[in-house]
């Protein structure tokens, strides 16, 4: 039984590798616990833009942060003791990161020093914080993925006011992932990995957390969704690790495209950039290498290009 048309196919192209200097394949703790033991030389992950239109990429086990010319070229800005995966730039210049191993911490672009932000909830540690987003109010929303899963359905999104007060909006998730909201801040969406899920998460002016649903079933496979963008026609951009695809769907979650890598199936968060924001820009983290897309619709704008 057929519901949808089948999506259109747009293809990809490698925009930049990350180069050889800084790859040198080794075992690491990250890499035993999340990538099978296997040797690896980097994880990418965390794309954003500031607003020099300059890239930030996270590189997981080796506690990197790399900017990405529009030419193409690396900086290596920090190398620190974590395990950064997301990074969104506040309209103030800051540059948040969600480590895995310590909290919501603090990038200096200029210095290249990270400092905690975040560290604890109640004195209790995060199971290990993923990606992050920004409201245009400011609210700062994250996910909380650890080692949950369809075993083990706990994981959490937490909210973070700009007066610094945090609530944990949802406990019952298994494996949450990236995470986006709409301009009005009126839901998140949220990629659940291991159930190979996008939920909706609405945000009512009550505060409290009701009538959470699944917005889109993806197939299954031995990843499952990873990092989220929406663009500018409300539409939601889904990397889908493990089998190597972006897919996007409408705001009813009818599957419009599917966005093929070119370079390998770990793709696992994108961003959009270029003057019009129509270029997708995507981590293949298998490989290290970025790609691009070029796509009718703009990216919405995020809250650090906001006035």
């Amino acid at each position: 039984m057929t519901f949808f048309s089948p999506p259109r196919r747009i293809e990809t192209s490698i925009f930049t590798r990350l180069p050889d200097q800084f790859r040198k394949p080794r075992r690491t703790a990250w890499a035993d616990a999340n990538q099978g033991g296997r040797e690896i030389d980097s994880f990418l992950e965390g794309p954003s833009f500031d607003r020099q239109g300059r890239l930030y990429i996270t590189d997981i086990p080796y506690g990197r942060i790399f900017r990405v010319s529009a030419a193409g070229a690396w900086e290596l800005v920090s190398e620190y003791d974590g395990w950064p995966n997301g990074l969104k730039i506040h309209r103030d210049g800051r540059v948040f990161i969600t480590d895995y191993k310590r909290g919501i911490m603090l990038l200096d672009p200029a210095s290249g020093k990270v400092t905690p932000y975040l560290e604890t909830a109640a004195s209790e540690s995060f199971k290990g914080v993923n990606d992050l987003v920004f409201a245009p109010s400011g609210n700062l929303y994250f996910t909380d993925q650890g080692q949950t899963g369809m075993h083990d359905p706990t994981g959490r999104v937490w909210k973070l006011t700009p007066d610094g007060r945090l609530t944990c909006l949802l406990n019952t998730i298994p494996s949450p992932n990236g995470i986006v909201v709409d301009p009005e801040e009126s839901f998140l969406l949220v990629a659940v990995t291991r159930a190979n899920q996008i939920w909706r998460v609405p945000l009512p002016a009550s505060g409290l957390t009701t009538k959470v649903g699944i917005f889109s079933h993806l197939h299954g496979g031995p990843g499952g969704p990873d990092g989220l963008a929406l663009d500018s026609g409300g539409n939601l951009l889904v990397c889908h690790t493990g089998f190597g695809s972006i897919w996007r769907l409408s705001p009813l979650a009818e599957p419009l495209d599917r966005i093929v890598s070119c370079a390998g199936v770990g793709t696992t968060n994108l961003a959009f950039g270029g003057p019009e924001r129509k270029s997708l820009f995507i981590t293949e983290s298998r490989t290290g290498t970025l790609l691009r897309a070029e796509l009718e619709t703009p990216g919405m704008p995020m809250f650090s290009h906001a006035s």
